[in-house]
């Protein structure tokens, strides 16, 4: 652990650009004690990217969710499903765009596990999340809406 006597701001400033998930801080007189308490902060970076949908999830008949993925040349690299951010109008439109566009093959130039609706990767969409996993996958990611603007 690594002890910083900088301003919190721009401690924090200094991690989300470096792209970490985040900071924990302690008041500086606070005591160190096990356990949770009111003397520690806990800051996490939200950071912002357009990513391409590959395809949707179903619960029964609900609206699960996205399966997006990265543009590399010509492939599209899985990156993740996106399950939060959606409400029932959003995801209803999001479905009707996405109907027509449903293909019987993945998209991704490497399949996946995943069960999904799949569909012709056509539409980019705007996601926030916390970091990324050590294969490129997003973490804690929230639907922000559709980029129509690219």
């Amino acid at each position: 652990m690594s002890k910083f006597e900088v301003d919190g701001k721009e401690m924090f400033a200094h991690a989300c650009k470096v792209g970490l998930e985040g900071v924990v801080s302690k008041v500086r007189d606070g005591r160190y004690l096990s356990g949770r308490g009111r003397d520690w902060v806990k800051k996490t970076c939200a950071q912002r990217e357009t990513l391409t949908i590959a395809g949707f999830a179903l619960d029964g008949n609900d609206w699960d969710g996205i399966y997006v993925g990265r543009r590399r040349g010509d492939d599209l690299i899985y990156a993740g499903k996106v399950d939060h951010g959606f409400d029932k109008k959003s995801s209803a439109e999001l479905r009707k765009r996405l109907t027509p566009l449903i293909r019987k093959t993945q998209p991704y130039a490497k399949r996946i596990a995943h069960k999904g609706i799949w569909v012709e990767p056509e539409l980019n969409a705007e996601i926030e999340y916390r970091a990324k996993s050590a294969e490129g996958k997003v973490r804690h990611p929230f639907f922000k809406g559709l980029r129509d603007d690219l």
